[in-house]
């Protein structure tokens, strides 16, 4: 097995020309024609992630976030990001990255977080792509049964993993809801998306004070805001899934936290 076949098989699933133009996905390092047995699947391509590949003996690494989203002049030892090239390189491992092409396909990144957090049913963009209304940013969905916001939030706590940062809500405890909008990632460009929608809640990541705070003044959805990571990890599977489907190689899910956020304490009030 090729690595030029595996690059197929992700380009036909996340085709990079769904990429936004100022992302950066497709094959960071190795070459086309390398033997692929083992491929590991991350959120972020960290050192942590590459000490486990490479301990796992993995032929390729595929993350969502890119290595080098940013033009670089130089890949020297001397930086992070140009020590792990070059541990990559030394050790005969490739790097693929699937970033805002996954945001956007059908099934992506989003599709995988409203199924960890109980949405069931048909999933509808939240902003369609032109060419293809079944795809594009965020989903739409249903829960199963209605439920307060207090037991839907304890529900997505429950459906992605633990991280330091958690899972918090923005909105009355009490309220009944139903139907639910998400958006792996940094979704806070949404808020006013999900107002219009008429969704009960509107689940994403990085949720800023200020636009939550403004956004919860105009009774609209109810809030959650959970870890950047942890939004985007369900999807690890999924392309998982997809590739073993097409390809008999061995894969693996990792399973690390590399969240950015490690530590968390409450204050004293």
């Amino acid at each position: 097995m090729r690595l030029s076949h595996v690059i197929k098989v992700l380009e036909d699933t996340y085709p990079p020309s769904w990429a936004e133009s100022w992302d950066a996905v497709g094959l960071v390092c190795g070459d086309p024609d390398q033997e692929i047995g083992r491929v590991l699947f991350a959120v972020d391509p960290v050192a942590a992630v590459v000490d486990e590949a490479l301990e796992w003996s993995a032929d390729l690494i595929v993350t969502h976030h890119p290595l080098l989203l940013r033009g670089v002049t130089s890949v020297a030892a001397t930086t992070p990001k140009g020590r792990l090239i070059h541990r990559l390189i030394t050790a005969g491992t490739a790097l693929y990255t699937a970033h805002t092409n996954a945001d956007v396909a059908d099934p992506g990144v989003s599709d995988a977080l409203a199924r960890a957090v109980g949405l069931t049913g048909d999933l509808r963009p939240m902003v369609p792509a032109a060419d293809d209304p079944a795809r594009g940013l965020g989903r739409i969905g249903e829960l199963a049964e209605p439920m307060t916001f207090a037991d839907f939030t304890a529900r997505a706590a429950a459906g992605l993993p633990a991280t330091a940062w958690g899972v918090r809500g923005a909105g009355d405890p009490a309220r009944e809801v139903r139907t639910v909008a998400v958006c792996g990632g940094a979704g806070d460009s949404l808020l006013d998306t999900a107002r219009s929608a008429g969704v009960d809640v509107y689940l994403t990541a990085d949720l800023r004070h200020h636009p939550a705070s403004e956004f919860a003044e105009h009774d609209g959805p109810a809030l959650v805001d959970a870890a950047h990571w942890a939004t985007e990890w369900p999807w690890l599977a999924d392309a998982e899934t997809r590739l073993t489907q097409a390809l008999d190689v061995k894969t693996r899910v990792s399973t690390l936290v590399t969240d950015a956020w490690s530590l968390h304490y409450e204050g004293a009030m």
